[in-house]
This record gives C-alpha cells, structure tokens and sequence, in this order.
C-alpha cells in the first residue's frame, strides 16, 4: 500500500485541528503553547509533503525558517510564562488578563 498525498494531508488536518481545538479551549499557559507547536508541525508536514510530491525542495527550506522561528518563538514564550508565574504564582490565562492595570 502506497502513502499518497492525501494520507498526509489528513494527518495534518487532524493535527492542526487539535492544535487549534487546545488553543481555543484550554486555559493553562504552557498548553496552548503546545497547541500553536502542534498547529505550525501540521502545516510543516503539509510543506514537506508537497515539496517531496512536487521534487521541489523549497519547502523543506521553508521548514527550516518556520522551525527557527517556532524555536526563538518558544524561548520568548517560557521565559514569559516564568516571569508571570514568578509575579502571579499561576499561568492561568485569566489571571495573565489581570495584569492591564
């Protein structure tokens, strides 16, 4: 049985709509970082099918530029995360929302 494109296209369907599912509903910090990792991963899968689909390797090039941004994208966010959970001793996002006054 072949994997053709669209084994990965609804894989990463599924993945981005999880991500976006735990970015929409949950409340703690950390997760919905998780979830936007998830959803740029999904759209990552979807660029290295369709380089490889296409014999093209410009997108797998771009992976590398949206993984080096996920990366300085997630050093900015923890070290966020820990200097609110040092002030508030929660990362909950309706406690993060306090803090415009």
């Amino acid at each position: 049985m072949e994997v053709t494109i669209n084994w990965y296209i609804a894989l990463s369907a599924i993945l981005f709509t999880i991500g976006a599912l735990g970015v929409l509903l949950r409340r703690n910090a950390i997760v919905i970082f998780m979830a936007v990792e998830m959803m740029l991963n999904a759209a990552n899968l979807l660029l290295v099918a369709f380089a490889h689909q296409l014999g093209d390797l410009n997108g797998q090039v771009l992976v590398f530029f949206v993984m080096t941004v996920a990366a300085a994208e997630v050093a900015v966010g923890l070290a966020l995360i820990i200097a609110i959970f040092h002030t508030k001793k929660s990362i909950d996002i309706g406690d993060i929302n306090l803090l415009k006054g």
